[in-house]
This record gives structure tokens, sequence and C-alpha cells, in this order.
């Protein structure tokens, strides 16, 4: 008997879900989405990790649409966050992002918390997630003492650089003390964690400017680690040596990362020769497309991670004396992610529909229900909706079950927040498929043929061919039901003129479309399987058939990968062909070929060398455990043991206890606890009246096993109920009753049989008796008749049939509230300036409200420009001020304009009536910058300047600025003239100006308040004769050294050329050496030169094909005396430097002797002087340091108190920062971060009166284009 209910049940409930498909889901039409009432949807959100510039006002974004226009609110650490108590908080208007002001006085971390935006109107309320704002830091480094690093050549080396520990973390980079990057190679690379490895030094590793700098993109601050010291000293001859791992240490170890992150996998390994580093994935391979190796190999990069990424990777570094691995074991696990996540619902009164919220991750996550903002456990009840796990069933719904639902599926890594609403409308049957839409699609393959449309009640879609044809059915269409017509098998003859129909109750409406049908696509013959010799030669075919009309492309792809750019590979019209075939070419070669309808492919195997893949140990997820056994029963405990399956390969790490109350929620497992792997007994706590069963999961690295059989069941005592529902809460929802609402008790809370509850209640504040009523297991009780908005005490305690539950606490509630009675009085208005104005009004007495006073409301709107007089569409404007307030600020503005405004209370009802409307003006403002700037006709001597009048004028037009002045040919700007022209005036000739000059104009327009924004244009007067300029490098000349050599030259040609350098020992036959030019530079410095030796030398300018300088020659210079003699321990030295100290002395005493018999001693001049240079911040605005110090040492840096002449840092500087180069000439980078020093130009910048000047950018601008 008990089999044949379960099963009705099951089938009843089966029909149920299938009759809620034909839910109605609303188009995303624009113009269907104005027209419709909808819940808010939340539209643009911060991210949930907001890391700030606490420099920087905190800008908290949340948009939110909806109709009506939702109202805003939020919560700041779980609390109402009241932004109307914060000076220093605003909300923007029609928006609910929130500004902080910072940068007037306030702190970023006086802000830190977590945050959640909630937008509501009348249908319902939805939520943002959980924004957490932190402030971004940047300190200090700690300062140390570097000791010289003295390595023997061939040996292995790591500098390390610790940087401070900043959010987020810094970017790290290694540069010299002359701003140029360290070169890196397979030999010398830098970490993941940001040290500097040498896999064996050489000579030319010596230096003492190894700078190890940390970038803070927040705060955009770099600082800089003191200079390390590396000396080599060789040793004949060097010993080879197989290679060892720098990093990571040991045999294995392990890594975890997240789905869909990237993982980064490092070896970096010491060894002479310098190991080769190689990459494999035991028992696997590398997942194609989504893997890519970086910094030399050492590192393997792979992108979008799954759980199938989960393994053991293992590098190897090899060389000719042997090799080394490491064994990487990776476990991804998974944040949630949504299988399906809930979609907004729209139904017809008296339909049914669901939401449905399924999410997976590792471990399995959580999901729990809210109802506007509101877990749905003490939401207000709606007899429609019954809520089953991961979804919400919806039955004969009415227009008051619209709400917006929030889904949560959260574990461990994270958490998803989607908003989904209910909304319940009736509509006529709208076709929002454009009409006479032309549909196109191959023979022989499926034709759909759109009719998307909306009504509510869902309508009835009718499909007809031709205008007057017959409706369409049988088995050869197929009728979805979004109103698509899907013929299945599209012939030629299917092509013609379709009609849609579609009906309700409320109306009918029809539209056509019309289908061709297209010849398919085919390759006639297909690349082959192919098998080639290693330096042979390969071709592929690929010939096709399209139908005339389709233009179709034909690529090709190598592992399902673009081509390798080589020469050796040559696509023609039908073929690929492969010369010189070596062991990379080995793959698969696909030909796809594509038309705008279809795309059809082939592809081949071409094998050139084959290894067989080494056979890896298998490791599983555990076998589940068994023969569980219940001990020890007691009233409120249990002993529960078992014994584990089998753990294939992988140790089990813990046991998870789930448990099944078979009297109230049979089939329903829930989590108990989780014991460690090696235990196998649990002492498990219980509840009354309860009928337990109890079941086990192992857990290991791979995963979860299969639960374990369930154990015997075991039925608890009853008892009186623990606790009381808890969240009650006394709120009415008409002006004559008080609604009171509780959670109610877990089945297991109940701890008997017949849970009911006391709901007791009396007036505040009046000397009445206690009125209690006895309901049924519910969460709602309705009391009737009560005064309008007046305080109750309430309580609501449990009861089952054993007895009562210990005597509920007292909460206070109000009955229900009704709209505000009178409107506010005596307001007024005081315009400010052209873009605001501040408007008074009296409060309105508190008895009048009848509810909980939440603001006023000041609608406002723009009645006439007072410049164009012509009246627009009148958009209202609504500003909310929160609390008791009598004035609030009206921004935003437009200058020069007529406005009404009127104003109304706001209770938790609704709004109150309107106050009489209050008529302002706004005064004139500066215009916007002219609509458009033109110059044509340009002669010797004249230019013809043409422009358009202000978009916005804000105000009468007085008159028109231009501004001019010549531009020579190295960017430097001329004099300045300024004239003024007539506000009527649309056009100008400039004359008597000089032949083939550039010039820069600035044109703006005036009010009588001042002048707007300019508009900026450039111009050039005419040649006697034109010329056409060809591009040519002349004048190259060198100036050589021992091992290094300067190259410079001049350029005529276009400008921003790229140039770079080719050079090689002159008569040799070696191929031209080429060096990179950064920028657009005329010189370059050639090192790493043999001494005494002759080379050739050519520049040329990239982009411009064959287009080179002459070859000159030059000689470096001969080698020189061997300097390994040590001066500092020669006599005649130490005798010097002894002789100069004391001549310093006696000097030092003359002039202390001198000073204590008058004259002031410039203390202060020298304390600057000596000041240490600590971490200067940049600023936002220029990009250049300002000031950034501690109370004790650090002090701002001072010009020129850095580097020296020589451009070499000293030790005893303080070394913590960048130099601040200030406005000086030598302080300039260029793209690449190169120091430029004496031959940077100057920056254009904006005309002024009298005489220009012209500022050297920030280093730290430059900077910042390194990482």
């Amino acid at each position: 008997m008990m089999k044949k209910s379960i099963s009705a049940s099951k089938a009843s409930l089966v029909l149920f879900l299938c009759q809620m498909i034909s839910a109605l889901d609303v188009p995303l039409d624009s113009k269907l989405l104005e027209e419709l009432s909808q819940p808010p949807t939340i539209t643009q959100q911060s991210p949930k990790d907001y890391i700030v510039d606490p420099r920087e006002n905190i800008v908290i974004q949340c948009e939110a649409k909806g109709k009506p226009p939702p109202s805003f609110s939020w919560t700041r650490n779980g609390t109402h966050f009241d932004i109307d108590k914060d000076a220093q908080v605003t909300m923007k208007p029609n928006s609910g992002t929130l500004v902080i002001n910072i940068m007037n006085g306030g702190k970023a971390e006086a802000y830190e918390g977590v945050y959640q935006c909630t937008a509501r109107n009348e249908r319902g309320a939805a939520i943002s997630n959980n924004i957490v704002i932190r402030p971004s830091r940047s300190p200090l480094w700690t300062k140390e003492k570097l000791e010289p690093n003295q390595v023997r050549e061939g040996d292995s080396l790591v500098l390390h650089c610790r940087p401070p520990v900043g959010l987020p973390p810094p970017i790290i980079f290694w540069m010299d003390n002359a701003f140029q990057r360290l070169p890196q190679s397979e030999r010398v690379s830098q970490g993941l964690n940001g040290d500097l490895y040498f896999s064996n030094v050489q000579p030319e590793d010596t230096r003492e400017d190894y700078i190890c700098y940390a970038r803070f993109n927040h705060t955009q601050t770099i600082q800089q680690k003191q200079p390390i010291s590396v000396k080599v000293f060789s040793t004949k001859p060097v010993t080879e040596r197989q290679p060892i791992l720098l990093t990571p240490t040991g045999s294995t170890s392990t890594k975890v990362e997240l789905r869909g992150n990237v993982l980064l996998l490092e070896c970096i390994a010491a060894g002479l020769p310098t190991p080769v580093i190689r990459w494999i994935k035991e028992g696997g391979e590398l997942p194609a497309n989504r893997t890519f190796f970086e910094n030399f190999k050492k590192t393997l990069k792979i992108i979008d991670v799954s759980e199938a990424d989960s393994g053991n990777y293992k590098c190897i570094a090899r060389n000719i004396l042997g090799s080394a691995h490491h064994v990487i074991s990776v476990t991804v696990k998974a944040a949630p992610y949504w299988i399906t996540a809930p979609r907004n619902l729209v139904l017809s009164p008296g339909e049914d529909g669901t939401l449905i919220c399924r999410a997976n991750g590792n471990p399995k996550p959580n999901i729990s229900w809210l109802a506007n903002g509101v877990p749905i456990a003490i939401a207000p009840e709606d007899p429609s909706r019954k809520v089953d796990g991961d979804t919400i069933i919806f039955s004969h719904v009415q227009e008051r079950s619209s709400a917006v639902y929030q889904c949560n599926a959260s574990n461990e890594y994270g958490y998803l927040l989607a908003n989904a609403f209910v909304n319940v409308l009736a509509e006529p049957p709208r076709i929002l498929t454009p009409a006479n839409k032309l549909y196109q699609v191959i023979a022989d393959s499926p034709a759909l043929l759109d009719c998307a449309y909306f009504g509510s009640p869902k309508p009835e879609i009718e499909w007809f061919k031709g205008v007057k044809g017959s409706i369409l059915r049988g088995d050869e269409y197929v009728f979805h039901d979004n109103g698509t017509l899907e013929i299945p098998v599209a012939q030629k003859d299917s092509t013609g003129t379709y009609t849609c129909v579609a009906r309700n109750e409320l109306g009918k409406i029809q539209n056509e479309v019309r289908l061709e049908v297209k010849d398919p696509t085919m390759i006639i013959k297909q690349p082959e399987y192919k098998v080639i010799q290693r330096y042979g030669q390969v071709s592929f075919e690929c010939i096709i058939k399209h139908d005339f009309t389709l233009l179709p492309t034909v690529i090709w792809l190598k592992d399902n990968d673009e081509l390798p750019d080589d020469e050796r590979f040559l696509v023609g019209k039908d073929n690929l062909t492969i010369m010189n075939v070596t062991d990379k070419d080995d793959g698969t070669y696909t030909c796809i070929v594509n038309t705008t309808l279809d795309s059809v492919s082939a592809s081949a195997v071409l094998t050139v060398v084959a290894a067989p893949p080494t056979p890896a140990i298998i490791y599983a997820r555990p076998n589940p455990p068994f023969d569980l056994e219940l001990t020890g029963q007691l009233e409120r405990s249990v002993e529960l043991s078992w014994i584990p399956g089998d753990e294939n390969n992988s140790p089990i790490t813990n046991f998870v206890i789930e448990y099944e109350d078979g009297l109230h929620e049979p089939g329903v497992w829930h989590y108990q606890t989780e014991v460690p792997g090696t235990q196998t007994t649990v002492q498990l706590k219980l509840s009354p009246y309860v009928n337990y069963s109890f079941r086990v999961i192992a857990v290991n690295e791979i995963g979860r096993s299969q639960p374990s059989e369930p154990s015997e069941q075991y039925l608890t005592k009853s008892a009186n109920p623990d606790e009381n529902p808890s969240n009650v809460q006394g709120i009415g929802s008409e002006p004559d009753n008080l609604v009171i609402t509780w959670e109610s008790l877990k089945g297991f809370q109940s701890n008997g049989p017949g849970l009911q509850y006391k709901v007791s209640w009396r007036q505040k504040d009046v000397d009445d008796e206690w009125t209690s009523v006895i309901v049924a297991n519910v969460s709602k009780y309705i009391v009737s008749g009560t005064p309008t908005f007046v305080p109750y005490e309430i309580k609501v305690q449990a009861l089952n049939d054993l007895g009562y539950a210990p005597e509920p606490s007292e909460v206070i509630g109000h009955s229900g509230e009704d709209l505000p009675m009178v409107a506010p009085g005596n307001v007024q208005v005081h315009v400010i300036n052209s873009t605001l104005a501040k408007v008074h009004w009296d409060p309105v007495p508190l008895k009048t409200v009848r509810g909980h006073l939440q603001g006023y409301k000041v609608y406002y709107w723009k009645v006439q420009s007072l410049s164009r007089r012509s009246r627009r569409h009148v958009e209202k404007k609504i500003l909310t001020f929160r609390g008791n307030k009598t004035f609030g600020m009206l921004p935003g503005l437009e200058p020069y304009s007529s406005y009404k405004l009127n104003v109304r209370v706001v209770n938790g009802k609704g709004e109150g009536p309107a106050s009489p409307d209050k008529v302002f003006k706004t005064p004139e403002g500066v215009p916007s910058s002219p609509s458009f700037l033109k110059i044509t006709n340009p002669t010797l001597d004249s230019l013809t300047l043409e422009w358009g009048s202000p978009t916005h004028p804000n105000g009468v037009l007085t008159s028109y600025i231009l501004k001019f002045q010549p531009i020579n040919n190295t960017h430097e700007l001329g004099p300045l003239v300024e004239i003024r022209i007539p506000a009527n005036e649309s056009s100008l000739i400039l004359k008597n100006l000089n032949y083939s000059t550039r010039y820069k104009f600035y044109f703006n327009a005036q009010t009588s308040v001042g002048s707007g924004s300019q508009i900026t244009e450039e111009a050039v007067t005419i040649m006697d004769e034109v010329q056409p300029l060809y591009p040519r490098i002349r004048n190259v000349t060198t100036a050589a050294a021992e091992t290094y050599a300067n190259i410079s030259w001049e350029y005529e040609g276009p400008d921003h050329a790229n140039f770079y350098v080719e050079y090689g020992v002159a008569g040799s036959k070696e191929d031209w050496k080429k060096e990179i030019v950064n920028g657009s530079r005329s010189f370059f410095v050639l090192k790493g030169l043999t001494p005494g030796t002759a080379y050739k030398v050519r520049v040329g300018a990239e982009g411009l094909s064959g287009f080179r300088s002459s070859e000159d020659v030059f000689e470096t210079g001969p080698a020189m005396a061997s300097r390994q003699v040590d001066i500092a321990t020669q006599g005649w030295f130490i005798g010097l430097m002894c002789a100069v100290a004391l001549l310093i002395l006696i000097l030092l005493i003359v002039c202390f002797i001198r000073r204590n018999k008058g004259g002031k001693y410039p203390v202060k001049e020298k304390e600057d002087a000596h000041a240490d240079p600590e971490i200067q911040p940049m600023k936002e605005d220029d990009g250049t340091f300002g000031e950034y110090s501690d109370a004790e040492d650090h002090k701002p840096l001072k010009k020129g108190s850095r580097t020296p002449s020589d451009r070499t840092v000293k030790k005893e500087d303080s070394d913590d920062s960048l130099v601040d180069y200030g406005e000086g000439v030598n302080g300039q980078f260029n793209e690449d971060g190169s120091f430029i020093g004496q031959y940077s130009g100057k920056k254009e910048k904006e005309p002024a009166e009298g005489n220009e000047s012209s500022e050297a950018p920030s280093p730290v601008n430059a900077m910042n284009s390194f990482v």
C-alpha cells in the first residue's frame, strides 16, 4: 500500500512540472520592456572583492532597472547603512551608486567592510552581491644591509628580492642604476617570487647595480631595493656540472588551484652548460590551446583550468651531463559555478511555473533561497509558492505573487548570487520579429523561422505558407514553444513566404517572413593521412564545391591552432605544402571552408616521429565504507562505527557522516559531521523525536566516494520543545490590521508530535490584558480591527503534545500604516549657482504621517531653456531625502533654464499629497565647446576657419575667442596671438601668415559668465612648390671604446619611424646582428664588443622595406693591461691618503675657530643638503613623485640627490626609492625604460599668456610601461 502511494505522488509531481513548462519568457525588446511593469533587476554592480585607491573617492556601483523605477538602500557589515548620517557619503541621483568622499578629509580605512545594495519597487526587491571594500596598501621596503656576492665562474646564484607585502601584491622587475632593464635569457631569469636566478654565472655578470623594483599599481608608486653587488672571479678550467633544481626544492611538491583560474608552475635549474627545461603531464597530455610556456620554458601556464587538469606535472632540466626532474601534484578545486541559473518568470494570473537553481563546485555548494532579499523561511507567506530544495514551484499565481527571488550557492571557495523575478501580467499578443525578415539556409539542413512573441496569457501560435495558404501541420514541421517554426530538412521547394499568427483571449496579430534555400558547401577532395621522413616535402589537398551566390573562404589549422609563422608553409588555392619537414611539424592539419551560412572541414594527420607514452599509476576515488553499526543508544546520543573501503592509491583524508530523518524528511540526507581518515568510530549528538539513519562517505585527494549503505534506523523519544520560533515580527499590511510572522521550527526542532504555536499580543502603553490564540504549524497570524499605526507587544511560544517551550521574549511591532494626510508647506527655493539649487520646506506634523517617516521626495523638472525658448518632453526627476530633513540640494541642473518642483512626505505605505508647484530659474553658465572647428583653403599666407555654435550655449553668447601660434620642426611653440570674434560670426579668414608653417589653434565661446571649454586644431600654410619628402638616413658616425661603441645618425622622412642597428665583424660572412632602437632616438650604444676588432655597422628604419643607411666601419680600442692589482693595498697610496686626511683635519679646525669668533653657521642648509631620500608616491596628475615620508627618516627626494654624474648608485645613499628628476631634461625615459638623458626633447604644453616653457616628463610615467 505504501509503494502505491509513493508512485502516485511521483506521477502527479511529474505531471505538475510538465504543465509549468508553458511559463512565459519576456523577450529582450527595449520597447516592450518600457511598457511592462517589472520588478527590479540589478544591471551593474562593483566586483565582489573591490580594492580601492586610498587617495581617491570610493565609488561603489549599484545600478538597477524596473518599472516603476526602483529605489535603493544599502547595508554595511549586515546592518542598515544610513548614508544621510555620514556627510562623506552621497548616492548618485536616480541610481544606487555610492560615492564616499575621501579627497576632502575622509579616510578609506574607515570605510572597509562588506556592502550590499537593495533595489526595490512595488513589485519586489533585488539585491547585489556582497561587495568587500579594502583600500590598497603599498608599505615601505624594510632597510637591510646587503653583503657583496662573490661567486666563482660557472656556479649558480640567486639574488633575493623579498618585496614588501602590499594589497594587491606588487609587480616585480629588475633594472640597473641607469634604469635599463637587466637582460634575461635561458641562463638568467626572474622567478615567479621576484628573485633573480643565475643557472651559471659568467664574468660579464659582474656589476654593482642589480636593483629590484616593486610597482604598486593601485597607488601608482614604485619602490626599489638597495643595489646588490655581484663579483665573478675566474678559475681555470671552469668545471661543467649536471643540472640541479634551484626551485622548487625536493623531488615532489603540491599545488591547489581553482577551476577557471590560470595555473602557473615553475622550474628553474642550475648547471653548466645551461640546462633546457621540458614539461610533461604524467599519464596524459598537456591541454591543447590552453597551454603556454613562458620565461624561456621555465614556467608552464595553463589557462582556464578544470578538474580534468588535476594530476602530476613533471619538469625535466637537461644538459649534456645529465638531467634532474621535479613532480608537482596539482589538485583543481572549484568555487560554485552555474549549471542552471534561475531565470525571470512571467506568468498570467492562474498559471503555474518554477524557478530552478542548480550549481556545482568542489566541494558541492549549498543552495539557499531568499524572497525580496529576505530568507524565504521568514518572508511573507505566499500560498502559491512551495520550496523544494533547489526548486521553487508556483501554482495558481495571482498578481500579488510578483516578487524577486534570490538563489545563493556557496562553498568554502566562494558563492554565487542570482536574482530572478516572478512577474504576473495580463497582456494582448505582440510579435517582436521584424516584418519581412529574410532567412537563408543550406539545403538538407534545418530552417528556423522566428516568431518571437509576447502575451499574457501565453498566445497560441499558428503558421501558414504564403499569404493565403493553409495552416501548416504534419511531421515535416516542428513547432517550438517560443514560436519558432522549424523545417527539419529544408529543400529547394521550401523557399517562399511564411505567415505567423499569434492569438490569446485578449487579441490577435500576424507577421510575414521569407525563406531562401542554398546549395551546401562540400569538400570533394579531402586531405589524406601522410607519413613523411624528416626534411622531406608533403602536400595536403582540399578541393571544394559551393553555391554560386556564396563566397567561400579557406583556412588551414595545425592541431586546432593557426599555422606556424614559417615560410616553409605554402598555402595554395586548394592545397597546403610543407617544405623541409621537421619533427615539430608532426600533428593534425585541418582544412576549414566557411561561408556565411555553413562551414565544412576535413583533417589529416602528418606523422614524422611518434614516441609511445609512458604509462602512469592510476589514482581514483576511494570505495565506499561498509558494515555500519550503531551502539550505545541513548536519548540524545549514539555511537556509529564502520569499515573503510579501498583507498585506490590515494590515502583517505576524512570521512563525512550524513543523516536522514525518516519521520519528517524521508529521502533527504543532511550533513551531520566529519572525522579524520584515521578514525572509524564517532559519537553523534541526537535530537528528540527523530527517526535517524546514517551513512558515511570517504574522501581522498581525488574526490568523494559513493555513499555507504544506510545504517539501521533509530527513533529517539519525544520531549517538550527546547526553543521558541525566531525572528518574530509585527508589521501591518493594511491600516486596520497587525500581521504577526515568525520563523517556524524545523521538523527535528519540534521534539515531538502535535507542534503548534501560542500567539499573544496587547497594545503597548495601554493597560490591556494579553490576547492569545493557539494556531497550527504555520508562520503567520493576522490580527484584524486594529487602530492605524499603533505599537503592540508580541510573543510567540512553541508547544507540542508533551507541553510548552520556555517562556518567549517579547518584541515590539506596529499595526498597518496609511498614506500621509498632508503635504509639506512653505516650500522655498534658493538658487546657489547655474547647476545647483537648495530647496527648503516645513516638516509635516508627525501625527499626520500615519506611519514610519521615511523621508521626503522632491519632484523637479525642466520647463524650458531660457536661451532657446523651446519646450521639450517633461522628464521628472526625483530625489529622496531620508529622515526628518527639511532641506535638500538639487544638483545637475541645466544653466539658464526654468524649472518646477514640489515636495511630498513618504512613509512605509507610500507618498502623501504633493505641495503646490514652485517655479525657479537658473542663471547663465559658461558654454560648451564649439560643435566643430574646420580649417580650409590653405594658401601661402592665409587660412579659412569655420565653426559651429556650442551645442549647449548655457546663456547668451557674447563672443568667440581665437588663439593661435606657430609650431616649428622640433615641436616648439611660437608667440601666442589672440583674436576676439563677434558671436554672430561663423567663419574667419586669417591673413598675413608665414608660408609653409604649421599653426595650432585654440577656439572657445564666451557668455557673460566666462569662457567655455576650448577646441583645438592644427593646419599648415602651403609652400611655393610642393616637394615630396623621401626618407633617408645619413651621416652615420661612431665613437668606439674598448668593448662598446656609440652610434649616431641623422634621419629625414616621416615622423615616428622606428630604427634598428645592424652590425658584424668587418670582412666576415656571418649574418648581421640586429638591435632594435627603442622609440625614435637617433643614437644607440652597442655593448659587448671584442677589443681591438674592426666592425661594420648600418642603420635602418622599420616599416620601410629595404631602407637602410650606407655601411660604416669602426675599430674598438685595444685591450687594456690587467687591472687586478688592488690599489688600496699599495704603500704609496696609503701614505697619500693619510696626508690628505691630515690636511682636511687642519682645515676643519681652522674653520671651527673662525666660526666661534663670529658669523652664523647654515645648519638648515646643511641638513637639507644631506637629507635621506625615501620613497616618493606618484602624483596622479603628472606621474611625478610626490612627498611621502615617515616621521623620522623618510624625507622627500631633492633634485639631483640620488644619481651622480657618472650615473652610478652610491651604496651609502638611501636606495629605497626612484630619483625625483623634477623638471630637469636629464630625467626622461624612453618607451622601454632606457635612459635618454641630455638627448631628450621637450614636451608640448597648453598655451598661456606670455613666454611659454616646457617640462620634461617624469621618469615614473616611463617606468609604468615596463610591466
